[in-house]
């Protein structure tokens, strides 16, 4: 086992207005809620600076980026969320709970929606890109996108791994998890 040179912080969006209502989201582009907005600022001063710095092209994520310092973040659609296809807009409160672990990195998903494997082999692409570039690296992304990624480098069983809360950071050091889903008390 190599320990990789690259640090990835990742951090979730702020919440959005779908996650404020309880709706599936997926790649619809949602923009971020007050509350969202308020989390990425309160965010901000518990982050160090970071010179290499990605985001997902969709607007939650590149509001989040932008109001922690980083406007210009480089779009990467690889970091998206996954794609529910037909479901994306439909209440959460519609799947039963033992059908969430089964979409949440497991085999079901809509028939036009991205598979689990097909987004953990896009997600893990990206990072390892950011893995082989080296250094220290700033994500904003998705909750689904930092499971990916926690999954791609520890192997874990993505069914148990829980989402990450709006706003919160994760430390990644392939292979090693050095963080998850840490939110300063704001």
């Amino acid at each position: 086992m190599i320990l990789s040179p690259a640090r990835l912080v990742l951090v979730r969006h702020g919440q959005s207005t779908y996650n404020a209502s309880g709706h599936l989201q997926g790649q619809t582009d949602t923009a971020l809620s007050d509350v969202g907005r308020a989390e990425a600022t309160a965010l901000r001063p518990f982050l160090a600076r970071f010179e290499q710095v990605v985001t997902s092209d969709l607007v939650r994520a590149s509001e989040t980026a932008a109001l922690l310092g980083y406007p210009d973040a480089t779009r990467d659609p690889r970091w998206r969320e996954i794609d529910l296809g037909g479901w994306a807009g439909r209440p959460i409160a519609e799947f039963p709970d033992e059908q969430q672990g089964a979409w949440r990195g497991g085999p079901l998903h809509a028939a036009d929606g991205e598979s689990w494997a097909r987004f953990l082999a896009r997600v893990g692409g990206a990072v390892d890109a950011l893995a082989a570039a080296g250094g220290d690296w700033l994500v904003v992304c998705h909750g689904g996108a930092i499971r990916a990624a926690l999954t791609h480098i520890t192997g874990a069983n993505p069914r148990t791994v829980i989402g990450p809360p709006n706003t919160s950071v994760t430390v990644l050091r392939p292979p090693f998890v050095e963080r998850y889903a840490w939110t300063p008390a704001l």
